[in-house]
This record gives structure tokens, C-alpha cells and sequence, in this order.
């Protein structure tokens, strides 16, 4: 009778693992519907009228770190015309709304809200109005998109099997201010977190990220090299900060090429020099700034010390003095940006789904910094980009130029991406929250 019970037990596995499949298939199948009809509803022309109209509007207002008044007056303008809840202010300008039911789990999407200090230089109906200040890495994209997933999701509010919070974030650019909103508790007791980011180099309708590591950390610097001013026709009367300031830049390089393992990626570069009124006058004092940057905390904090100790050294051959400034309130150091396999699974199976296999491309690493890996040291976190680019016209394909143009197109793209990875997390909370 032994071949009868091995029989049984073999029966029995097999039914086990025939449901397991329907069940799966099941779940593949809401999930392809509810995001077919989530990219419907976004695409309606009166729903992609209005995102064009939001995100045209900060367009022509962008507002620096810390100073989004206005489009923090226009986040929450909108989230009260849908009656979304939400508290503010969180780190001066943030608004953090809440949908759904108000029981755990509670699962966020961030958009962060600060433009550049950069003329904009693309002439058209909708120019920034602001001089010298510029939407330039496509945050008005980012808030707009989190608006349409808000509206997306607040139709669907009682199907919600927790919490879900839209977080509208100050000061990403140099200024750290996902740290501040965590500082002041904004995300408390969030399990899980997504956030997009547009790619003018990606075509509109793909999406991009990866698993594990994807950013670097970074950090800033400000030295000042103080000489002794002097006519340059008696340069042995006077103390050259320029000189030191030459051979500080130079020797800096060699902090990567000379002390770094060729296989692990770290940067400094001085991208700011200010120093003399006359080619005639050898000036008191040079100014330099730049940034570094590295995949490990460990490299950060190496990179640091040696950027002041290569530059005092400098200073001091050339009878010079500096003082080095890191900036670490102001500008406080970003780490880097770690996906969570599980929530980067996740959201790449619902972009899958959305848009297509061979739409979803797996990223390199980059040495770009983002202050979303704040986050990502808290709780379960994905970072993805979300292609602008368009073929069809000429746009400049860099972040932070003031060329920058990209494809509405994308608009309704991410706002349905946020709302079906925030609606479908609830279905597959326990294998998404490795934390």
C-alpha cells in the first residue's frame, strides 16, 4: 500500500500547486486590469487636459529649495477640490496628504517640488516667469504626476486595503529635504515608499531602475584659500591664492586616480572658482567649490578627509591658508540610493504590466545623487525614472540644462504607474516589506 499513499501525497502537491498557479494568475490578471483601466482614466483628454494645465502652471512659477509657496499652495488647492486630506506644513513648504482607509499598512509615493537656479533658455508659451529660476530637472512633472495618481486613487479610496500617503517634498536639490521631512516625523510608521524621477534620454513610455544599489552619495564642499594681495608686476612681495588654488585643483584628481581602487567609482570635482578683480592684481583670496561623490559611506567619509588634507597642504606649500567648509547642515551630505529587491520587484511587475516587458529597462548604476535615499535607509524603497524624450522634436537630453523639454505624453504614464503600484502593494504586502 506504500505506492497508494506516495500516490495520495503526489495528488495532493500537485492540486497544491495547480492552486498556487491559478492564484497567481489571478492575481496577474487584476493586476493587468486595474492598470489598464487606472492608464484609461489618465488618458481621458479631459484628465490629460487638466495635468498639462497643473504642470504647465508650476512650470511658469518654479520656486527654489525651501521657498515652493506657491506650489505648495497649488498642491494643496488641488488635493482640497478632492476632498484628500492632508497636513502641512512639513519642513516649511511639504504637504503630506493621506487616502484610504487610515489603518496600517501605509505605503507612500513622493514627488519633490523645488526648481533650479537657472535661466531657462527654451522660448515658449509656457517660460518660467521667475528670472534666473527654472523647472530644469522636471519636478514640475514629478508633482503633477503625483497629483493625477491622487485624483486616480481618491475614485478608488474605498478599495483601499490600508493607507496610502502622497508626500509633496521641499528641497531636494542640494538641500536634503526628504531628511527634514523625516526629521519631523512626516513618515512615521510608512512601510513602504515609491518615487520617479523623468529621464529626458529614456523614450516616453519606458521606465527604468534597478535592484540594490543605483546612486551615488554625495557631498559638497567650499574652501576659501587666503594669500596676500599684491601688485602681479612684484609677485615675491605678495602671497598667490591663485597658485595654490591651481595646484589644489589638480592635486584633488589625484585623491581618485592615485588612492582609489580602479574598481570602485568615487568623484571630486571642482566646479566653481572665484578669485581677483584685474589681471594686473594678484587677489587676497580664491573661492572653490565642487562635490564628491561615492557608492559607499566608507568612501564618502574617506573622500571627505582627504579633500581637506590635500587642500590645507597645498595651501601651506604655497604659504597660503585655507579653510574647508562641507556644508553639513546647509547641504547635508546625500547617501546613496539603495533599491529594496522586493519593492524594485514589485514596481517592475506592475511597469511590466502597464507598459510592456521591453519597456522596463534595467538601469547601470550612475553617480547622480538623490536625496530620496533617505527614504530608502528608513523603510522598503524603489526608485525609478521615467523616460520624456520624444522623438519627434529636438529636446536637450540633460537634466539641469536649461534646454530642457520633455513629452507631456509622460504625465498620464506616471500618474497610473504611482497609482497601480500604491493600490496593488496591499494585495502583496508581506512579500514586498523586507524591512
Amino acid at each position: 500500500m506504500e505506492w497508494l499513499r506516495l500516490l495520495i501525497l503526489l495528488f495532493t502537491f500537485l492540486n497544491h500547486v495547480s492552486s498556487w498557479g491559478s492564484v497567481a494568475a489571478g492575481s496577474r490578471w487584476e493586476v493587468s486590469q486595474l492598470t489598464r483601466e487606472l492608464m484609461d482614466s489618465a488618458r481621458e483628454p479631459e484628465f490629460f487636459d487638466w495635468l498639462k494645465r497643473v504642470r504647465r502652471t508650476i512650470h511658469e512659477n518654479p520656486e527654489l529649495a525651501f521657498e515652493e509657496e506657491e506650489t505648495s499652495r497649488l498642491i494643496r488647492s488641488e488635493l482640497d477640490s478632492l476632498e484628500i486630506g492632508y497636513t502641512w506644513p512639513v519642513a516649511k513648504t511639504g504637504v503630506v496628504a493621506s487616502i484610504g482607509s487610515g489603518s496600517q499598512p501605509w505605503f507612500a509615493l513622493r514627488a519633490d517640488m523645488d526648481a533650479l537656479p537657472i535661466q531657462e533658455m527654451v522660448e515658449w508659451e509656457h517660460k518660467s516667469k521667475n528670472p534666473g529660476k527654472m523647472h530644469a530637472c522636471g519636478h514640475d512633472a514629478h508633482v503633477t504626476m503625483l497629483l493625477g495618481a491622487a485624483k486616480l486613487l481618491q475614485r478608488k479610496s474605498k478599495e483601499i486595503k490600508g493607507t496610502i500617503k502622497l508626500v509633496f517634498q521641499p528641497a531636494e536639490e542640494a538641500r536634503g529635504g526628504a531628511y527634514h521631512m523625516i526629521k519631523e516625523g512626516a513618515l512615521d510608521n510608512i512601510q513602504g515608499i515609491l518615487g520617479l524621477h523623468i529621464s529626458p534620454e529614456m523614450p516616453v513610455g519606458t521606465i527604468g531602475s534597478r535592484p540594490g544599489l543605483m546612486l551615488a552619495g554625495s557631498g559638497r564642499f567650499s574652501v576659501t584659500i587666503h594669500g596676500k594681495g599684491g601688485h602681479a608686476a612684484s609677485p615675491h612681495l605678495a602671497t598667490d591664492p591663485i597658485l595654490a588654488a591651481c595646484s589644489t585643483i589638480i592635486s584633488l584628481q589625484q585623491i581618485v586616480s592615485r588612492e582609489t581602487n580602479p574598481l570602485e567609482s568615487r568623484v571630486v570635482s571642482v566646479g566653481f572658482v572665484d578669485g581677483g578683480q584685474a589681471g594686473n592684481v594678484i587677489p587676497e583670496t580664491v573661492t572653490l567649490k565642487g562635490t564628491f561623490r561615492s557608492m559607499t559611506s566608507e568612501g564618502l567619509y574617506y573622500l571627505q578627509q582627504r579633500i581637506k588634507e590635500v587642500t590645507e597642504m597645498q595651501a601651506s606649500v604655497h604659504r597660503c591658508t585655507a579653510t574647508v567648509d562641507f556644508m553639513l547642515e546647509k547641504m547635508r551630505p546625500y547617501p546613496a540610493t539603495v533599491n529594496d529587491e522586493a519593492m524594485y520587484k514589485h514596481a517592475k511587475s506592475v511597469g511590466e504590466t502597464l507598459l510592456g516587458e521591453p519597456n522596463v529597462k534595467l538601469l547601470p548604476m550612475a553617480m547622480g545623487a538623490e536625496d530620496f535615499s533617505f527614504y530608502a535607509e528608513k523603510m522598503a524603497a524603489a526608485f525609478f525614472m521615467i523616460g520624456t524624450k520624444n522623438a519627434t522634436f529636438v529636446s536637450k537630453t540633460d537634466l539641469h540644462s536649461p534646454f530642457l523639454v520633455i513629452d507631456e505624453e509622460v504625465l498620464p504614464i506616471g500618474a497610473a504607474f504611482h497609482a497601480a503600484v500604491a493600490l496593488s502593494y496591499f494585495d502583496n504586502v508581506d512579500a514586498v516589506v523586507t524591512h
